[in-house]
């Protein structure tokens, strides 16, 4: 498998589930790529956000409403990473995906 290849076979893969992230962190540590970090630190920050909202949610169900959006929120910008890892793109998920390199920048 060439390197383009690779990388975009782990910016794929870091965008399904937990687990997946999990394979393309190990397949980008054997061969790392540009591309692939890129997705890995993209894909990470997101399931990161989400767990703090899920965690946020059973401390303060009364904000559920709220949360439920934001989740929804991040679940539009996960589906938006995975089709810019589909078209090898590495433009960052609106709003928060520059602030997600800089802050997960050793991750990758």
């Amino acid at each position: 498998m060439s390197e383009k290849d690779n990388g975009k076979m782990v910016a794929i893969v870091s965008y399904i589930t937990i687990i997946g992230w999990v394979v393309a962190f190990i397949m980008n540590s054997n061969n790392k790529t540009e591309l692939g970090s890129f997705h890995i630190r993209q894909s990470f920050g997101l399931v990161v956000i989400q767990l703090l909202l899920s965690i946020v949610m059973s401390l303060l169900p009364s904000l559920a409403t709220l949360i439920g959006i934001l989740g929804l929120i991040v679940f539009i910008f996960q589906v938006i990473g995975f089709i810019n890892a589909i078209q090898e793109s590495r433009s960052p998920v609106p709003l928060i995906g520059e602030k997600l390199q800089s802050v997960f920048s050793s991750i990758g």
